[in-house]
């Protein structure tokens, strides 16, 4: 005679796991992701909705006159030009670089590639202002390379847009090269064609998915770049974004500010479709790829065997990318401790005892004011971006939910692809009457910087519980585990790792962001990187001194950071490649996985 089932199992261990019997189900998936949702809605769609009003909408309905009276002035079509202009000149600097780059880097074996991979992706990391001062410490007046004559001209703001991107070209286009079948270009090579014909023919062709999508990425920083444009380009060199700053911050032209918001979220919108279509594409290529037999377990590509010979092209380019890295950032060290009486650590001393117009208390009280506001945003980010990944992470065999899974996980992207600034701005003009002024809230500023970082979260944790396979878990509810003791035990680890990852970056984000907090500060909420600006504004070679000392310790504090993610994210071996550095920078740059 059968046996009944033992009593202590759970009904889903009786029915066998299902997909629908994962934690936390579908009504509480639905109150959980009410949370990130209600945030985003009234953070960020409320006040582009409001931004996007006062360019179109006056006191008596739709009014267009502001759109016409803007955009019918050559200087905004100047700046439109010079804004696509740079952008179009950085992705190509960056193309062009980041070929040779990743075949060095990604397909062949070395030592100390990992060293090489790390130290062209670190500037990503970097606070904007702190690599704007160190271009202006290298090529201005009194810099070593003063002589060129490129301070506030265009190349200044190129090289800075370069030192930002090559890594992140590199690696987008290297992790896609990894993974591609040799076979094609090894046939191309046995009937005769030479290796430059085979790189034309054959090589470039199939990178061009990855070239596109990170050249979409690329475009997309480089148009909305703020503080190395303010700081290196000046007046004669500014772009639509240092644009909407100086009628907001300086004209108190809100109306004018709105239309250029607007424009630069059509600009934005392009690049991100773009992206989006070039993404589909690499990943259809990655696919056919696997199915022709360079992947045929599903797994990850086979790492390249040491090769011992000479990538000259992929050699001398990494060097000067190299140099690129290190020459603004070494010379931005050694001047910080440049003091009259030679080196020292005078400028850092004056840390603690320097107060500037607006700023309320020393730099080193700025300092540990942006740590703790990092600290606040990030928690916020982590707690947010957890309840996005758990809900868009659940299994399901619904078509349409698995279409309002995607809708809700592009959702949650949407701030990736909308300007510093522009979120500043809008803050400044919504969040300033009932029912939410928060005019004089400790609040406003991490929530700003909060809403910055969610997209990187999201896209750190996310991947994660996605690896997991489903039968971990089913082996769990078959065990007799009811589902939150599934979520607990199978996904716990996981889920805590990553956000301890998660966490690391978006306080490096938080603390070296500008953009907002630029708008939103006041002399009670300066944040460091505002003070190293308002610093600079100063005459004086002591003022730039202590400015370029607050510059390294506010590198200091990011690279902390970041290596604290990077030592949470080396401990987590089981996480297989979810957490791996390429999808971590996915993560931060809005690829997906």
């Amino acid at each position: 005679m059968p046996t009944a089932p033992p009593q202590h199992k759970s009904a889903s261990a009786r029915r066998g796991a299902r997909p629908w019997d994962c934690w936390p189900g579908p009504w509480g998936a639905a109150a959980l992701a009410a949370v990130p949702l209600g945030f985003l809605a009234v953070f960020f769609a409320w006040p582009v909705a409001t931004l996007v009003t006062r360019g179109f909408v006056g006191a008596d309905g739709l009014d267009l006159s502001g759109f016409a009276e803007v955009m019918g002035k050559a200087r905004t079509w100047r700046l439109i030009g010079r804004t696509v202009g740079q952008a179009t000149a950085a992705t190509a600097v960056c193309a062009l670089a980041a070929t040779p780059i990743a075949h060095l880097l990604w397909r062949r074996s070395f030592r100390g590639r990992a060293a090489l991979r790390a130290l062209l992706t670190a500037p990503f990391a970097l606070p904007s202002v702190v690599v704007g001062l160190a271009f202006k410490t290298l090529l201005g007046e009194s810099g070593p390379f003063a002589f060129l004559g490129l301070d506030q001209t265009f190349g200044a703001v190129l090289l800075a847009l370069v030192f930002f991107n090559v890594g992140l070209m590199a690696r987008v286009v290297g992790t896609f090269w990894a993974g591609l079948d040799t076979r094609v270009e090894q046939a191309a090579r046995v009937l005769g064609a030479s290796p430059a014909r085979t790189l034309v023919t054959v090589t470039l062709p199939a990178l061009t998915p990855a070239l596109a999508s990170g050249g979409a990425l690329v475009f997309l920083f480089s148009a909305t770049a703020f503080a190395p444009v303010l700081i290196l380009g000046g007046a004669a060199y500014g772009t639509v974004e240092t644009e909407i700053y100086l009628q907001t911050a300086q004209l108190l032209n809100l109306r004018a500010a709105a239309v250029l918001s607007v424009v630069q979220l059509v600009v934005v919108a392009g690049a991100l479709a773009f992206g989006a279509a070039a993404r589909r594409g690499r990943e259809r290529a990655l696919a056919q790829a696997r199915v022709g037999g360079a992947d045929r377990t599903g797994g990850a590509a086979p790492a390249p065997r040491p090769d011992w010979r000479v990538d000259w092209p992929g050699a001398v380019v990494t060097g000067l990318a190299a140099g690129l890295i290190l020459l603004p950032l070494g010379n931005l060290v050694y001047l910080s401790a440049r003091t009259e009486g030679g080196v020292g650590i005078g400028h850092y001393v004056s840390l603690g005892s320097r107060e500037i117009a607006g700023l309320r208390g020393s730099l080193l009280e700025a300092a540990a004011r942006s740590v703790l506001i990092a600290l606040v945003a990030g928690a916020v980010a982590v707690a947010l971006g957890v309840a996005v990944a758990v809900v868009a992470s659940r299994p399901t065999r619904s078509r349409w939910a698995r279409r309002a899974l995607g809708v809700f996980d592009a959702a949650l992207m949407a701030p990736l692809g909308v300007s510093a600034v522009t979120v500043g701005f809008g803050f400044l003009i919504t969040l300033n009457r009932a029912p939410l002024d928060l005019r004089t809230s400790f609040w406003l500023i991490p929530l700003a910087q909060a809403l910055v970082a969610l997209p990187l979260v999201v896209r750190t944790v996310l991947p994660g519980l996605r690896a997991l396979p489903e039968r971990a878990r089913q082996a769990a509810a078959v065990l007799g585990a009811a589902p939150w003791r599934v979520f607990l035990t199978v996904d716990g680890p996981v889920l805590r790792r990553a956000a301890a990852v998660a966490g690391a970056y978006a306080f490096a984000v938080s603390v070296g962001e500008f953009g907002a907090t630029a708008f939103l500060a006041r002399p009670d909420t300066t944040t460091l990187p505002v003070a190293i600006y308002k610093l600079l504004s100063r005459p004086g070679a002591d003022n730039l001194g202590v400015a370029m000392a607050a510059a390294v310790v506010l590198a200091a504090i990011t690279a902390a950071a970041m290596a604290l993610a990077e030592a949470a994210r080396s401990g987590g071996r089981g996480l297989g490649r979810g957490l791996g550095s390429d999808r971590a920078l996915a993560g931060r740059t809005g690829l997906g996985e």
